[in-house]
């Protein structure tokens, strides 16, 4: 049957998105599976801003260009949702702000927001250097003895203790240590699901989903009961939990639901330590081959606080370890791949996209445009002074995302970053362990594939 005469001026007339033919059955998937940060690089290099190819059943369209990007995420953001692909995000995090979409999605934005206010997080600063100073005091007899550490699982377990004070305070360890061992399972479950997009969804009794559920139901049993503890005391602690449960909607004055505050609970916990953790292992692993700036960086903070602990007043003192994360950043986005389906026919940099389709882009790629990141693999900091930033796209730069949908938690998650950062280097250096490769993994976010493991040198205290 012809399509009707609308749909040829809207769609046909324009032109064709190129991309690769890939195999009759699989597309595109055993190239893409082999190399992922090569092949979207590729696509980019060999078909220009728009590119589409097939994964499998799924048609999907890359966006390599900001102002694309800025469609997706910002112009034209109500037209593109989280669909079902986002399936292992909510088989978790259930109607949490992360997968969630409309109005829901905005009601819980505005309750959510005044929590992770600056001056809320501010709150927090005494929480992250303490438990900083804790995985400092352990890693006393590595250093003594030359024992190699994998900082990314040390990072992993420091910011999973964050995350777990701040949202509990003050509540029973061994119940928090049950919810932390569970989100850490179903994190790497996640990461699991969304490389293999076929896998038995969570009510087919595999293995895997057989953990995945009593996974589940210890983390729902623990928030569910600090909930009702919390509503029977009417107790109101400083901790972001109580934060969330004394929110209420400006037009109704209605609070959240014990499942709405699991939801979010879940959701923040699965994202609040693993793009600081992964951030950390990055920027310790680019200095221990940029000593350099290792020592610039140093430097700056021994000045600003001549051996005490850091605060949060002290985060203007750090210019130069703001841009040094700003380029760890963009050399390694957290969310380094992200998708939208099409509600409605649309058009993305010249080339139509049709309603139920799949558009994506890839950070890392964006994050290595040459036209806007020149010598792009390069570590240089000073790409984000002011002058230097003067005109750059703010979609060429995106590691939290964009537009009304950016996270929620960055500005947590960059506070946090540098209080640990200056608390551990005035204790010690990291030096590399030339024998341990260090892998990139790109799962939902990007990992080491086999840790990254470091020497832990004492430093000399300041006099």
């Amino acid at each position: 049957m012809a399509a009707p005469s609308h749909m040829k001026n809207t769609l046909t007339a324009k032109p064709l998105i190129p991309g690769p033919r890939g195999s009759f059955l699989l597309g595109s998937v055993p190239e893409f599976r082999r190399d992922q940060l090569g092949f979207v690089q590729r696509m980019r290099r060999d078909y220009g801003p728009v590119v589409r190819y097939r994964l499998g059943s799924l048609p999907f369209i890359q966006v390599n260009h900001p102002d694309g990007v800025q469609r997706i995420l910002q112009e034209n953001n109500q037209n593109y949702i989280k669909g079902d692909h986002w399936y292992p995000i909510r088989m978790v995090g259930g109607d949490g702000l992360f997968a969630s979409e409309g109005a829901h999605w905005l009601r819980q934005r505005r309750l959510m927001q005044p929590a992770f206010h600056r001056q809320r997080i501010a709150g927090f600063a005494e929480v992250m250097t303490g438990q900083t100073e804790r995985m400092l005091a352990g890693w006393e007899q590595a250093a003594s003895l030359g024992t190699p550490l994998d900082i990314s699982q040390e990072f992993t377990h420091l910011t999973m203790r964050i995350i777990t004070e701040a949202m509990f305070s003050s509540q029973v360890e061994a119940d928090t240590q049950a919810v932390s061992r569970a989100i850490t399972l179903l994190l790497e479950d996640i990461n699991f699901r969304f490389q293999a997009p076929f896998y038995p969804r969570l009510g087919f009794p595999t293995p895997r989903n057989l953990r995945a559920r009593a996974a589940l139901r210890v983390v729902d049993e623990v928030i569910y009961r600090i909930i009702a503890k919390r509503r029977q005391s009417g107790e109101s602690v400083d901790d972001l939990l109580s934060l969330l449960m004394e929110a209420r909607d400006e037009e109704t004055g209605a609070a959240m639901s014990d499942k709405h505050l699991r939801d979010e609970v879940i959701t923040i916990f699965v994202a609040g330590h693993e793009t600081t953790a992964v951030l950390l292992t990055w920027l310790f692993h680019i200095l221990a081959k940029e000593p350099e700036w290792e020592q610039r960086l140093s430097d700056e903070v021994s000045q600003a606080l001549q051996g005490r602990l850091p605060a949060f007043a002290d985060l203007g003192s750090f210019p130069i370890l703001r841009m040094a994360i700003d380029e760890t950043l963009r050399l390694f986005p957290p969310a380094w791949l992200s998708s939208r389906q099409c509600l409605e026919d649309d058009e993305l940099c010249g080339f139509p996209i049709r309603a139920g389709e799949v558009a994506g882009f890839s950070s890392y790629l964006i994050h290595r445009l040459p036209e806007y990141w020149p010598d792009s693999e390069r570590f240089d900091p000073l790409r984000f002074t002011a002058e230097n930033s003067a005109g750059r796209p703010r979609f060429a730069y995106i590691p939290f995302g964009g537009g009304p949908h950016q996270c929620i938690g960055n500005n947590f998650a960059l506070v946090e970053a540098q209080l640990i950062f200056a608390t551990l280097i005035q204790r010690f250096r990291l030096q590399a362990v030339a024998e341990r490769p260090v892998v990139i993994h790109p799962t939902v976010t990007l990992r080491p594939k086999t840790g990254v493991w470091m020497r832990i040198l004492p430093k000399e205290k300041h006099v």
